[in-house]
């Protein structure tokens, strides 16, 4: 096992204190996304200037089955689910930031770079 130090063990145990409490919740994958489109018809609001798109619209992503599936979200189902989207993204960057804190570890300890 690599020779974390005491800024390691103090880092380390700010990442899983906070894995904690976003994984106390409720966790969507994917990607959510707030779009405005044009449509491109002549006269229409979106292509004045300044345009005035249309939206928004909103979409969640994800890959099921090695496949992209969208789905569109009303806006009562963005107010349900968003903090679901925010703890999936929260976790998805701390894991990020432990992977990175272990590496330099082990990297350090074994002498890798």
């Amino acid at each position: 096992m690599g020779r974390p130090n005491k800024r390691d063990r103090t880092t380390h145990r700010r990442i899983s204190d906070a894995i904690a409490e976003a994984a106390g919740g409720y966790a969507l994958p994917g990607t959510f996304l707030e779009r405005n489109t044009s449509c491109n018809k002549a006269g229409c609001r979106c292509m004045a200037d300044p345009p005035r798109l249309h939206g928004p619209y909103y979409q969640w992503t994800r890959k099921i089955d090695g496949k992209t599936k969208t789905t569109r979200l009303t806006v009562e189902q963005v107010e349900r689910y968003r903090p679901w989207f925010d703890n999936a993204k929260t976790i998805r960057a701390l894991t990020a930031e432990l992977e990175a804190l272990s590496l330099d570890i082990a990297s350090t300890t074994e002498d890798w770079n």
